[in-house]
C-alpha cells in the first residue's frame, strides 16, 4: 500500500513538472498559431501517439471497460464524454486567456483548483482530512507568493482562466471516478480526441490555419502534444486510480513551481526571494497532506 502511494505521488509530481514547463511552450506556440490551432493540433498528436499502446492493451484478455452490465457501460462512456468536455473547456479557456494575462497570474488562477477540488468533493460525498485542507491552504498561499508580484487585478484573460480553474476542478473529480473503471489509455485517448476535434473545428472557423505556421511552431507543439498531453495527462489518469482527488490536486498544483523554474531556466526570467518562499510553502503543503490519518 505504501509503495503504491509513493508511486502515485511520483507519477503526479512528474505530470506537474511536465505541465509546469509547458507554460513556456504554450506562450511560444502562440507566436506562430492561434490558441485553437495550437490546442487542437497538440491534442490530436497526443491521441495518435497513444494508439499503439491501446492496441496492445486491447489484445489482452482483460476488458478495457470494467463493467458487467450494458447500463453501467453506457454510464461510464457518458462520464468519459463529460470528462473530455471538461478537459476541453479547461485547456481552451486557459490557452485563450494566456493571450491577455501573464503566465504568473494564469498559473495562480488555474491553481485555485487546489482548494476548489476538496470543496466540490463534498458535493460527491468525498470527505477530506484536516491535513489535506491545511496542505491546500499552504499550497494556495505559496502559489500567491510565487505568481502574483505586482498587485492583482482581474483582466479579461484572468476571467477566462478562472473559468478554466472551475472546469479543471470537475475534471479532477471525474478522473478520480472513472480511472478505476476503465483502461487508462482508452480514457486518455477519448479525452484527447474530443479536445482535438472541438478545438480544430473552432480553429478552422475562427483562425487562419496553414501547414507552414504549424511547422514553424513544431517544437512547442511537439512538447505540448507528446509530453504535456500524451504523457502527463495519461500519468494523471494512472495515478488517480489510487490517489484521493483533493490530495492529487495539491501535488498537481506544483506545476506552478516548475513553471517558474522553466521561465528562469529557459526564458531567463527573474527568480526572487518571495518566489522561493512561495515554492517552499507549496512543497510544505505537499508534505503536510502525507499526515492525513485524522478526520475533521
Amino acid at each position: 500500500m505504501a509503495n503504491s502511494k509513493v508511486k502515485s505521488d511520483l507519477i503526479l509530481l512528474l505530470a506537474a513538472a511536465i505541465w509546469g514547463f509547458a507554460f513556456v511552450y504554450q506562450r511560444m506556440g502562440m507566436e506562430y498559431v492561434g490558441p485553437f490551432t495550437y490546442t487542437g493540433v497538440r491534442f490530436a498528436l497526443g491521441a495518435v501517439i497513444l494508439l499503439p499502446f491501446l492496441y496492445f492493451r486491447a489484445r489482452r484478455t482483460e476488458p478495457l471497460i470494467h463493467a458487467r452490465h450494458p447500463a453501467d457501460r453506457r454510464k461510464i462512456l457518458m462520464g468519459t464524454l463529460m470528462t473530455g468536455l471538461f478537459l476541453t473547456g479547461g485547456v481552451t479557456f486557459q490557452q485563450v486567456g494566456l493571450q491577455t494575462t501573464t503566465a504568473g497570474k494564469a498559473g495562480f488562477i488555474t491553481g485555485l483548483y487546489v482548494v476548489l477540488v476538496p470543496i466540490a468533493g463534498l458535493l460527491f460525498g468525498q470527505r477530506s482530512t484536516m491535513f489535506i485542507w491545511a496542505g491546500a491552504v499552504l499550497s494556495l498561499t505559496g502559489l500567491y507568493l510565487l505568481s502574483i508580484t505586482d498587485g492583482f487585478h482581474l483582466a479579461a484573460g484572468d476571467k477566462l482562466v478562472l473559468v478554466c480553474a472551475v472546469v479543471f476542478t470537475f475534471h479532477v473529480l471525474f478522473i478520480a471516478w472513472l480511472s478505476p473503471l476503465m483502461d487508462s489509455f482508452l480514457l486518455a485517448i477519448i479525452q484527447f480526441a474530443i479536445c482535438a476535434i472541438i478545438n480544430l473545428s473552432l480553429a478552422f472557423s475562427l483562425e487562419i490555419v496553414t501547414l507552414h505556421t504549424i511547422l514553424q511552431a513544431w517544437i512547442p507543439i511537439a512538447y505540448g502534444g507528446i509530453l504535456s498531453v500524451g504523457i502527463a495527462y495519461t500519468l494523471q489518469v494512472i495515478a488517480q486510480k489510487t490517489a484521493h482527488p483533493a490530495y492529487a490536486s495539491i501535488i498537481l498544483s506544483l506545476e506552478a513551481v516548475f513553471a517558474v523554474l522553466g521561465g528562469w531556466m529557459i526564458l531567463h526570467e527573474q527568480l526572487t526571494v518571495r518566489m522561493l518562499i512561495g515554492c517552499g510553502l507549496m512543497l510544505s503543503g505537499m508534505v503536510v497532506v502525507h499526515f492525513k490519518e485524522s478526520k475533521w
